[in-house]
């Protein structure tokens, strides 16, 4: 228990401070956050909108998750990201009973180190997306499911208190759960891993099939909550399109993310390190280590290559796609500082190699990009992108002091290496992990915000301000969700408000405020009752009012 307070004290620490510091992103947190505000603007929990349209490429777990934070704490920022901030909590005390139960209290708390210190895994318990909960899930159903394995073909482990019934129950209702959340890929990265599983022992019946019935009943009946209601309610129409627009993300570039094909092997050996980096020696065979261990390690290395390999065959790649693995690859790192930690293994030169050249570059872009940003404005003329020169004209104050947290970091990551090097293993781990953590806290409270003022920050002021008021806003020449949620737009009256065209040259009822880009407003030059009203760090803001014969 001790334990379990200290993890839920840090995690507390470092992911709950700040939620609120920067505007949500465009696309996905402001997109996901819009869905749930609809929700409490419509009052309808039951189907997911945006724009007040149905809403088809997500169900809604994440959204009821989200609307009730908005109900504690408001629709803003905080709210939006909360629900991650918790999972954050429930993630590492959930990886500290898996490690606890597999080999020990020791390596509980490294696996909740590393995943805690490792650079992408940590920053997404701060954001607003369904990922985090969505790969909980699908962990704890996999997790279940390993522990049937084991108490169903008597493998060496204490602790396994259910009948193996009752863990293909669990196994399914998380499945189900993770279904809920994102859909019906949970159930193909679980079955694929299963089966990748039941290869490597040559087909040799290790589960019943009455436990398979039983665990896709349990999965069925968990998103049947809501997928079935759905479907009985509105008729098979969002399952039917919701298939579409996964089988369209499966084989185009449908989400605008092309990548290349080992797009998501860098994508994990930066965004998870230093856990990649420790991980790599553990993909190789271990010495001495228990039944269970090795079967552990089986499955895990079998999740991380059904993952990448899934999601390197998928035609758009987003960072966020193969964030599953993040677990397998925190297991790995965990498992190789314990290893040396026993002495079962030693230190490779290769490995301080990678991880003094990536936590170096880390730091000095930590170090260098304040002192840049203060001098950004020097830098426009040798930027070709008009949009971008817009970007970097926004006035943002850095005082230099920012690039002592790429110093500090810097300075620990080597610390760290010497420590390694020395056998001082535990240091090590603290000061790297550690490190690592605290350096995206400071980041995420003094950086972050900062750098979202180049991006988005005058879109967001202009929106911010158009809240309350009569009027329509629209965005022209480009894709965002922005201008629904920070205007806190109502549901229309005027079924036509949907309607671009009417909303450019239509008899409208009340003003337009339109947003664009100084890259994209010469395709709307044609619209001459478009009044620009000013342009600021790359966006156009314009007004169309209502004709004086029509008021």
């Amino acid at each position: 228990m001790k334990n379990i307070l200290l993890l839920i004290t840090c995690a507390v620490l470092l992911f709950f401070p700040f939620l609120g510091a920067v505007h949500l992103f465009d696309w996905d947190e402001i997109n996901f956050a819009e869905c749930s505000r609809e929700m409490l603007a419509t009052g309808d929990y039951l189907r997911v909108y945006i724009d007040f349209q149905p809403f088809w490429e997500k169900p809604p777990l994440f959204f009821w998750m989200q609307s009730a934070a908005m109900k504690i704490f408001g629709v803003n920022e905080y709210a939006a990201r909360f629900p991650n901030a918790i999972c954050g909590v429930v993630t590492l005390i959930t990886i500290y009973l898996v490690g606890k139960k597999l080999s020990g209290v020791r390596f509980g708390l490294l696996w909740a180190l590393a995943f805690a210190g490792s650079l992408f895994p940590n920053m997404y318990f701060k954001s607003g997306i369904i990922d985090p909960w969505f790969n909980l899930f699908i962990f704890l159903g996999l997790w279940n499911f390993i522990q049937y394995v084991w108490k169903r073909n008597h493998m060496e482990i204490s602790d396994l208190k259910y009948q193996p019934w009752q863990y293909a129950i669990l196994s399914g209702i998380f499945i189900g759960l993770a279904m809920l959340t994102k859909g019906q890929v949970a159930l193909v990265i679980f079955g694929l891993s299963v089966l990748v599983y039941w290869i490597t022992l040559r087909f040799k019946m290790f589960f019943s099939w009455a436990h398979v019935l039983l665990f896709l009943v349990f999965a069925v009946l968990t998103m049947s909550v809501w997928f079935g209601y759905e479907s009985i309610k509105n008729g098979p129409w969002f399952l039917q399109e919701f298939i579409t627009y996964q089988i369209r993300l499966f084989s185009t570039h449908d989400a605008g993310h092309k990548g290349f094909p080992g797009y998501h092997y860098v994508v994990l050996l930066l965004g998870c390190f230093p856990a990649s980096v420790l991980a790599i020696p553990s993909f190789f065979k271990s010495k001495d280590i228990t039944t269970q261990e090795q079967d552990m390690k089986k499955w895990m290395l079998i999740l991380f290559w059904v993952v990448t390999i899934l999601f390197s065959i998928v035609k758009s790649r987003i960072i966020h796609y193969s964030s599953m693995a993040w677990f397998p690859v925190t297991f790995l790192g965990a498992f190789t500082v314990n290893q040396l930690l026993e002495n079962r293994m030693q230190w490779k030169l290769y490995i301080t190699i990678i991880v003094g050249t990536i936590g170096s570059v880390v730091a000095l872009l930590f170090t260098v990009f304040p002192f840049v940003a203060m001098n950004i404005k020097k830098l426009i003329p040798y930027v070709k992108d008009e949009f971008a020169q817009g970007n970097m004209e926004a006035d943002v104050h850095w005082s230099g002091f920012e690039s002592l947290i790429g110093i500090v970091y810097f300075v620990l990551v080597w610390k760290a290496l010497i420590w390694f090097k020395n056998g001082q293993v535990s240091k090590a781990a603290y000061s790297l992990f550690g490190g690592t953590a605290l350096t995206i806290f400071f980041a995420a409270a003094i950086v972050v915000p900062k750098v979202e003022r180049y991006s988005q920050g005058a879109s967001i002021d202009f929106l911010k301000e158009r809240a309350g008021e009569e009027c329509y806003v629209q965005v022209l020449g480009f894709k965002s969700y922005a201008h629904l949620f920070y205007t806190q737009k109502p549901k229309p009256v005027e079924p036509r408000a949907a309607d671009l065209n009417w909303l450019l040259q239509g008899d409208i009822d009340k003003p337009v405020y339109f947003v664009s880009k100084v890259d994209r407003i010469k395709n709307f030059e044609q619209y001459t009752q478009l009044k620009e009203l000013y342009r600021k760090n790359g966006f156009v803001f314009l007004m169309r009012e209502v004709p004086v014969a029509e008021k």
